[in-house]
């Protein structure tokens, strides 16, 4: 029988964790045991009981986890000193694998079978496993209420005896899955909000939720064929950056979700536009712990610049843990199901998959993704930047 292992997240702060006790008795069906560290959810006011209850083990040492596991399920990789526990077992998690070579490297040398939840192609297929979307989705939520906690005014209009409060101007840059939520979560709470997105294939989108879509001419953008917005050039940077100026400026509330992934995410609002802001006025940085869409912002905390808030605090679906670990669980029990060979109850690794061609990373002591070999390949000048397009 393939056992099914769930640690307890040990980064700071982290509230989330990879099972529910709803999620066991689907495992169970599988055919798989299930075993869970002692406090797996204990942040969540679920105790082990419930995990027993539903059909799983609790291990009280971490170390007893790893070595009775066939597979590891997490939200965040494990600390690399635990990875010789994990010798030619399945990891799979989040694992950053653009900005980590030295991590990629453990997972080879202890053979280590890994799938990155990141990787997971956005595909019809694979929406029921796309944790990438699905924490994104719960952040452009956190966004826009963490942004509210800071502003000293209200969102929507109010007429009173006392006379008439106008409502909160909010813009938000890009409108992929975070985005929207953000731009959806606004006007529910009555703000007059504005969008823009490099790819003017989702300005439908926007007005679809009853916002107002900023027109900027950039010329040729596009997406990739995943749906991310493709890289813009500096020349594009500053067209954007000059352009929405004036709308960042009127602004009470400024979202920025521009992220690239597997590289540093641009700067789309800078100082001397700050300096253009209400005091008072709040921007919430989405990439603040990749390098940030905002210059000045800090990862895991806010800053004060000219009178303005910038929130850079991170980790965005951790806020609303209890549902992000309810969707992230469904997402991993989805990719467990999807691969999983009900004669002899094992998950099946299949690297002519499309969704494992994309989402394992090492396998059998070789990195088999094609993208982060080439990532790799780049970062050691063993190919130049250019042919990374073809």
């Amino acid at each position: 029988m393939t056992t099914i292992a769930f640690p307890k997240e040990i980064f700071t702060g982290e509230k989330r964790c990879a099972l529910l006790p709803s999620n066991v008795k689907a495992y169970k069906l599988l055919g798989a045991e299930v075993i869970v560290e002692s406090g797996l959810s204990s942040k969540l006011h679920i105790d082990d009981q419930q995990y027993v209850n539903a059909g799983a083990q609790v291990v009280g040492q971490r170390k007893d986890l790893f070595e009775r596991a066939d597979i590891v399920l997490s939200i965040h990789k494990l600390p690399k000193q635990e990875l010789p526990l994990l010798s030619d077992k399945i990891v799979i998690s989040f694992l950053d694998p653009f900005n980590d070579n030295d991590y990629v490297d453990a997972l080879c040398r202890y053979k280590i079978t890994s799938f990155s939840m990141e990787m997971i192609p956005r595909s019809t297929r694979c929406q029921k496993m796309d944790a990438l979307s699905s924490q994104a989705s719960l952040a452009g939520y956190v966004m826009l209420i963490k942004a509210i906690s800071e502003l000293n005014a209200i969102l929507p209009m109010m007429m009173t005896a006392a006379g008439t409060i106008k409502p909160a101007k909010v813009f938000v840059i890009g409108a992929g899955v975070a985005g929207l939520q953000a731009i959806a979560t606004a006007k529910r709470l009555g703000a007059a909000v504005t969008a823009f997105d490099t790819r003017a294939i989702v300005a439908e989108q926007v007005q679809s939720l009853g916002a107002k879509f900023l027109d900027i001419d950039l010329g040729e953008t596009g997406q990739t064929a995943q749906g991310y917005a493709q890289a813009l050039t500096a020349e594009q940077i500053s067209i954007q950056q000059q352009a929405q100026a004036k709308c960042i400026s009127e602004s009470d509330i400024v979202i920025t979700t521009a992220q690239l992934f597997g590289r540093k995410p641009p700067v789309l609002i800078n100082r001397e536009t700050i300096k253009l802001m209400k005091p008072g006025s709040v921007v919430v940085d989405m990439a603040a712990e990749s390098g940030g869409n905002v210059e000045g912002s800090c990862a895991g905390k806010n800053v004060v610049i000219d009178g303005v808030t910038v929130i850079g605090t991170g980790n965005w679906s951790n806020g609303v843990s209890l549902n992000a670990s309810q969707m992230y669980a469904n997402n991993l029990f989805n990719l467990v199901c999807e691969f999983w060979q009900k004669d002899n109850n094992k998950f099946v690794i299949d690297l002519a998959d499309d969704i494992q061609t994309n989402a394992v990373i090492t396998h059998q002591g070789f990195v088999t993704n094609e993208m982060i070999n080439k990532h790799r390949a780049i970062a050691n000048h063993e190919i130049q930047p250019m042919e990374k397009a073809s």
